[in-house]
């Protein structure tokens, strides 16, 4: 088998447990009367995050996030060529996932979809601050090379941590357009669609031009 064709795997393996277990534990706080609570969805999210990075992180990088891959490539980290592979190999894990979700749990209405509890542009500003911290931090702690890189999983998962426990209740903190699209459209839920598609791929490209701009300034 080619190491490409296996970099894809690894990206739609990942991402599918990303949004199985992330969305997952929306669903089933839902149908367990809040037993897993806003902060075990959190902390689920921190902690699958964590595990696909060290899972597949050296196979494909896991980005298991079309924000992450394209913000790698407008800093120059990321082929063109392997843009489209990316991303359609995280839409089929994301996608899968939804769908096993829904046979699961046939009588979810949302299947963890993201909706703002507030007004679209209280979403859209939280969810470019958090996606734009959140690609900064990866850029900073996976692809500097510094003594931060080995624990890049376990910092990158807090981080998510963090920002879904703050941000959750009134934005979802998504911060990845195709966990968003997933159960959007397999539950057939996409009002508001568009704040989780532009806000993470405007808040990661971004910090790619941010981490660009402090790069340059370090060469003499």
């Amino acid at each position: 088998m080619k190491k490409d064709f296996r970099k894809y795997i690894a990206e739609a393996l990942g991402t599918f447990g990303l949004v199985f277990c992330g969305t997952g534990s929306i669903v089933i706080n839902t149908h367990t009367s809040g037993v897993i609570g806003h902060a075990g969805v959190a902390i689920t999210w921190g902690l699958i995050v964590t595990a696909m990075i060290y899972c597949f992180g050296n196979i494909s990088g896991a980005h298991l996030n079309p924000a992450v891959t394209l913000s790698l490539w407008i800093s120059k980290n990321f082929p063109a060529r392997e843009i489209l592979p990316y991303i359609l190999s995280q839409a089929l894990g994301a996608f899968g996932a939804s769908y096993t979700l829904s046979k699961l749990f046939p009588s979810d209405e949302f299947l963890g979809s993201t909706l703002p509890s507030g007004s679209p542009m209280q979403s859209l500003v939280l969810e470019f601050i958090l996606t734009f911290i959140l690609v900064f931090a990866i850029f900073k702690v996976a692809v500097e090379d510094n003594a931060s890189k080995p624990m890049a999983g376990l910092i990158i998962g807090l981080v998510v941590l963090l920002e879904a426990m703050f941000a959750g209740p009134v934005c979802g903190a998504s911060m990845n357009p195709i966990r968003s699209l997933a159960p959007a459209l397999v539950s057939g839920h996409t009002e508001h669609l568009w704040v989780y598609m532009a806000a993470p791929l405007s808040g990661g490209i971004s910090a790619a031009g941010l981490y660009m701009f402090f790069s340059k300034s370090k060469q003499y």
